[in-house]
């Protein structure tokens, strides 16, 4: 390109850049007033004083050169990273941590209230099939299908009176992983990330493991929304063995590392200049972070994932299967600093039984309940669980009383259960949890949360405050507003806090 050639691509400005440069200047001369440099700092056109921008909301700045730098939460905390354990498809706390004797008594009778309206026809009581008893010090009751989750629950906080908005797995799917139902907003995941940065730059702050797909709303459950691309959650299938099929791309068969790093230097030199005229685009800076992280994470992200190179001792205490495999390489990437990691059960909804409650509920949770509880054990053997915020739920419960049999649904069979979004329940350990409780209850059928009722955003308020964020703080201004993972709601729950 002639020095001629390159003064008018200088001078040329689009319709849309001239606008945007335009509104952006009159604008913040309104907004430096009103909001002051902690708002203006997330549209990118802050000043370059900082100190009245808040701790643990990374500036304009630190995004555009590195969004994945570690940074400092609003106030200290035991929690560092986080690993949920999502049960995708709803399990039924009737059947797993909220024993209801009653509905034995109601089996097949009407209960004596009116059953709530769910998204199916519903019927009589439905007992549960499985025994409870009581574990630990803290006295806590148990499903026998969890044996061996229930010899840690004198770690865990079991909250029984959780609530949702709707009965349908989409929306609320991602009501719990994004704070919002419909629209498209960053998933917590993501939030945290941009909160808190991550501690390894080798790998992605986030990692989403779904074992051979995608769960119900796909890569939406991970999704970074308006936040920078690159603190959207990377997809792992860890049913694959092969880095190669792990992450696809990871090596390259044609290229020394020394001649990638050249090649890599200079498309990031054209990328630079290509940024520098597009205003900052945040998209295109993405695209930018995620080259050098692909390139990096080649040599990591092999050790990463790579469980042959665990003890038979370690081995042999998360047992056999894909979920106890996934739960070992969780461990993995916590050591190594992934921030947040993500676990579904498997693609679609496994936990979604309308029918055969009792053999589904006992296969799914006979699939998980070693892999989880050796996890805790590990995580706290190794020093770990306090730093270590764990989660374990789905995006709701399901109903005390049987589906109906609905034409093209459920084989004709009574013997399951409705999605339920009235009460249900979760459990969180370590991470500065209060250990041996539980918070909350349902109704004496388990029908609704009645005593200290906890709604989703509750829920992410006292994650984040576990994480050392006030969430009404931790914030980025889109489309001229301060969006915030909990909206405008969500109470932390102290209670929860040891």
């Amino acid at each position: 390109m002639s020095n001629h050639d390159q003064r008018l691509e200088d001078a040329f400005l689009t319709r849309r850049e001239f606008l945007s440069r335009m509104g952006n200047g009159f604008a913040m001369l309104g907004l430096a007033g009103v909001l002051g440099t902690d708002a203006l700092a997330a549209t990118g056109q802050a000043s370059n004083s900082s100190s009245n921008v808040m701790a643990g909301t990374p500036s304009a700045g630190a995004l555009a050169s590195n969004p994945l730098a570690p940074h400092k939460p609003h106030f200290p905390a035991k929690a560092k990273r986080v690993i949920f354990l999502f049960m995708n498809g709803g399990p039924s706390h009737v059947d797993t941590f909220d024993p209801k004797p009653s509905l034995t008594k109601y089996a097949g009778k009407a209960l004596p209230l009116e059953n709530l309206r769910t998204e199916r026809k519903t019927g009589s009581a439905l007992a549960s099939p499985f025994k409870f008893q009581k574990y630990g010090s803290s006295g806590i009751e148990v499903s026998e299908i969890f044996p061996h989750v229930a010899t840690c629950v004198d770690d865990m906080a079991i909250i029984r009176s959780m609530h949702a908005d709707v009965p349908n797995h989409e929306p609320s799917l991602l009501l719990m992983n994004c704070g919002e139902s419909r629209m498209i907003r960053p998933s917590m995941g993501s939030w945290v990330t941009y909160g808190l940065g991550t501690e390894n730059q080798n790998l992605p702050g986030f990692i989403a493991m779904c074992p051979g797909g995608y769960p119900i709303q796909e890569t939406q459950n991970w999704q970074s929304g308006f936040l920078p691309g690159v603190l959207a959650g990377t997809y792992i299938d860890p049913r694959q063995t092969d880095i190669e099929k792990i992450v696809e791309n990871i090596r390259n068969h044609y290229s020394t590392s020394e001649e990638q790093r050249a090649q890599l230097d200079l498309v990031q030199q054209l990328n630079q200049r290509h940024l520098q005229h597009r205003q900052n685009d945040a998209q295109l800076e993405s695209r930018i972070q995620s080259f050098e992280l692909a390139y990096r994470m080649q040599t990591e992200a092999t050790d990463a994932f790579d469980v042959d190179k665990e003890s038979q001792a370690t081995k042999d205490l998360y047992g056999p299967g894909v979920f106890a495999r996934q739960c070992l390489i969780a461990r993995r990437l916590a050591e190594r600093g992934v921030r947040f990691i993500q676990l579904y059960h498997g693609a679609g909804q496994p936990w979604d039984s309308h029918d055969d409650i009792e053999p589904n509920h006992r296969r799914l949770a006979g699939e998980c309940d070693q892999g989880i509880a050796a996890l805790l054990k590990d995580l706290k053997q190794r020093g770990m669980l306090e730093e270590t915020l764990v989660i374990w739920g789905g995006e709701f419960g399901r109903t005390p009383v049987v589906e109906l049999p609905t034409p093209g649904a459920n084989a004709g069979k009574q013997n399951g259960r409705d999605h339920n979004h009235y009460g249900f329940t979760m459990w969180m350990a370590g991470g500065g949890v209060k250990a041996g409780t539980v918070y909350g209850a349902t109704d004496e059928f388990g029908f609704a949360a009645q005593d200290k009722p906890m709604h989703v955003h509750d829920l992410h308020a006292t994650i984040l405050h576990l994480l050392g964020f006030d969430h009404t703080k931790l914030t980025y201004r889109y489309a001229g507003r301060d969006f915030r993972l909990t909206d405008v709601y969500g109470s932390v729950v102290k209670e929860l806090i040891a």
